[in-house]
């Protein structure tokens, strides 16, 4: 079920490049205080780092202001970018660091409904109750991992990150990624073959 898309093109190969050169561009010209850079770059990765924080903090309450905190320390540190991992990289890295230390300030109960976003136009009622199903069932389970694992799948399946890449955005050894994906794989198998016999 999560097997990330292998994109074996050139032309996605070029596309990646080209995005990681306009990121270069833009990182530069915030650095140099330009607002307009800033803005450019907020709204290219809003979007995804949205997805990100709502699927690590299990929280989406707390989101915005997360997703905030990070553009804010991306603002502010933009000068000390230093070519040595992609600008995604980095502002993931900052976006992970900024979750995990607004999830050790609370201890409220997770709401979170994963239908919030889903797009139910043009598929039949049996189709989408399953697909409704499917989305508790992963969201439940999801929300069952911890923060780390959370991260590390959210990275992996959604994101695109390599192991190199989420180690770096996490401060931590290839090794240790690795071991967190296969438990949190072991661990997502297990909850969603549980929630699927408590359902039957």
């Amino acid at each position: 079920m999560l097997h990330p898309t292998i994109a074996g093109t050139g032309a996605c190969s070029e596309r990646r490049s080209r995005a990681t050169l306009d990121d270069v561009a833009l990182i530069t010209r915030v650095a140099g205080k330009d607002d307009a850079a800033f803005e450019a770059l907020y709204r290219g990765y809003y979007p995804r780092l949205r997805r990100f924080l709502e699927r690590v903090t299990r929280r989406p309450q707390m989101v915005e202001e997360i997703l905030n905190d990070t553009m804010l320390v991306v603002w502010r540190k933009a000068p000390s970018y230093n070519l040595r991992s992609k600008v995604s990289t980095w502002i993931f890295g900052i976006a992970f660091r900024r979750a995990l230390k607004a999830l050790k300030r609370i201890d409220d109960p997770v709401d979170f409904d994963p239908d919030d976003s889903a797009d139910q136009s043009g598929v039949g009622p049996e189709y989408a109750l399953q697909q409704h199903e499917t989305r508790a069932c992963l969201a439940q389970a999801l929300g069952a991992l911890s923060a780390d694992h959370r991260a590390v799948i959210e990275l992996t399946y959604f994101q695109g990150h390599s192991c190199a890449e989420i180690a770096e955005i996490m401060r931590c050894p290839v090794n240790t990624v690795k071991t967190r994906m296969f438990h949190a794989r072991r661990r997502l198998r297990m909850l969603m073959a549980d929630n699927a016999r408590d359902g039957e």
